[in-house]
């Protein structure tokens, strides 16, 4: 009878089991991997925003906006005081405007979500990026198509690795750069 009850068990129940196990591991994986690499993350924002319109359709660089991105690891996201350079006297009757206009009015800063985001755990420089000839759009996606922002690309270490031992086939537009460094202090410090 022990025997007998032993064998169904590894016939039978063991194979069940590690099928139920090993289904459910690779669906979770799978399922969830757009959430573990952000992609396609695209929150709602205190004030819609067109990159569209701004950075496409009215060819304004990303660096009026997001300054700093050519001196400092960060590009910051515009205070409505920069917003307003343009919206003081454009388009002040639409109610994103209007939004904007009280932000700027009240001095309080927009909370944005921030949508594109490195591990903490991981250091980047956007300038050392920037300097070295890599277009925005490398990493971002092409924003100037975007009516609401999204991430389109992956920052897992995987994605980054590739970019800096793969540079000119991943930014073909940048003929001077070599492949970036692979060593471990050059992101976890």
């Amino acid at each position: 009878m022990k025997n007998s009850l032993l064998d169904y068990i590894l016939r039978v129940r063991f194979p069940v089991i590690l099928f139920v196990v090993i289904a459910s591991f690779t669906i979770t994986y799978f399922a969830s991997r757009t959430e573990r690499d952000g992609i396609g993350y695209t929150p709602a924002q205190p004030i819609n925003f067109s990159h569209k319109l701004h950075a496409g359709q009215m060819q304004i660089d990303c660096k009026y906006c997001h300054t700093g991105v050519e001196k400092s690891r960060h590009a910051s996201v515009p205070s409505p005081s920069v917003c307003m350079n343009c919206h003081r006297v454009a388009r002040k009757d639409k109610p994103e405007i209007i939004k904007l206009a009280k932000y700027y009015n009240d001095g309080t800063p927009i909370l944005w979500k921030r949508i594109h985001k490195v591990p903490d755990f991981a250091y980047f420089n956007h300038s050392v990026h920037v300097n070295k000839g890599i277009d925005c759009k490398s990493c971002h996606g092409n924003v100037d198509q975007m009516d609401k922002i999204a991430q389109m690309n992956s920052f897992s270490m995987g994605a980054c690795l590739d970019c800096h031992r793969n540079a000119h086939a991943k930014v073909p537009e940048s003929t001077m750069l070599k492949n970036g460094p692979e060593n471990c202090y050059a992101c976890h410090r």
